[in-house]
């Protein structure tokens, strides 16, 4: 498993006990549900009392914030040189999956290392963080999402890293419809970073379920690749698919066409409490040599 690390006072997991994960989000304190949590351990922490807020989950589906303490709307938190923006939203979220900084990191590395000018596609791009750190690289970057309030926020994000400036296209719409369009316009990107959902709607009401339509999506992307890409990073949340399903996939579609090598497995967060390490989701890469 790949161990985000982040500095205590942005970000820290600091227990994780009967389906929830206790957190400090910079000086805000929050308990939110995961269901992989399944061990009740003790929560001897004073924090599982004094958090700020608890999400609680609803019967019926969905759930709602429980507010123990003044929260602000908004609150920035930081990870190396980029900075964002953060607040409590329905459905337990924050604005940012903190285990995503391994691949943060990985992007950032890869076009650093590259030596030559990088074009990124973000599909999925939802508040920025993975276009940020390929802009702070030094990358081109097209973030495309279906949601035009994410797609605000992300440039709100590069604002706020300082980053406004720098060569990115914010593009709203159905990322298979756009990619498609790619292809007839014959445009070429040399990397390639994809986050889907499991379950969504696209801005027109399209209906986007990920097993069903991932294998396509990749397929549609290759076609845009440039003749010597650097890396194609797929990640994923859905239970059913393995982070070995997905190297497969990028194997076949990918690795086949362009050599390379391929490699996957989980993401995770250190959990301060018992040293351990909690799995977050799955991750598959494809990389030139």
């Amino acid at each position: 498993m790949r161990i985000a690390t982040w500095q205590k006072q942005e970000y820290e997991l600091v227990d994780a006990s009967s389906g929830e994960r206790l957190e400090r989000w910079g000086e805000v304190c929050l308990i939110r549900p995961d269901p992989q949590i399944i061990w009740n351990t003790p929560k001897e922490n004073p924090l599982w009392r004094e958090a700020d807020a608890r999400y609680l989950r609803s019967s019926s589906g969905g759930g709602r914030w429980e507010m123990r303490k003044p929260v602000p709307p908004v609150w920035k938190i930081h990870y190396g040189g980029l900075t964002f923006r953060v607040k409590t939203m329905g459905f337990k979220h924050t604005g940012v999956f903190p285990e995503q900084a391994v691949n943060w990191d990985f992007a950032m590395e890869k076009i650093r290392g590259a030596g030559r000018p990088v074009r990124v596609l973000n599909l999925f791009g939802y508040t920025g963080a993975a276009t940020l750190a390929c802009l702070s690289a030094g990358a081109q970057v097209c973030h495309v999402d279906a949601s035009h309030g994410m797609v605000t926020w992300a440039r709100e994000n590069a604002e706020a890293s300082g980053l406004a400036g720098k060569p990115v296209r914010w593009i709203v719409d159905d990322c298979e419809k756009f990619v498609l369009r790619e292809q007839r316009r014959g445009n070429a990107y040399d990397a390639v970073i994809m986050d889907p959902p499991s379950y969504g709607r696209g801005p027109g009401g399209e209906v986007w379920k990920l097993e069903q339509q991932l294998f396509q999506l990749v397929e549609s992307c290759v076609p845009i690749l440039s003749r010597e890409p650097l890396f194609f990073l797929l990640n994923s949340y859905t239970a059913g698919l393995s982070p070995a399903v997905m190297e497969y996939l990028l194997g076949v579609l990918v690795g086949r066409k362009f050599g390379g090598r391929v490699s996957s497995g989980e993401i995770g967060l250190p959990v301060a409490e018992t040293g351990l390490a909690l799995p977050c989701g799955g991750t598959a890469v494809w990389q030139a040599d």
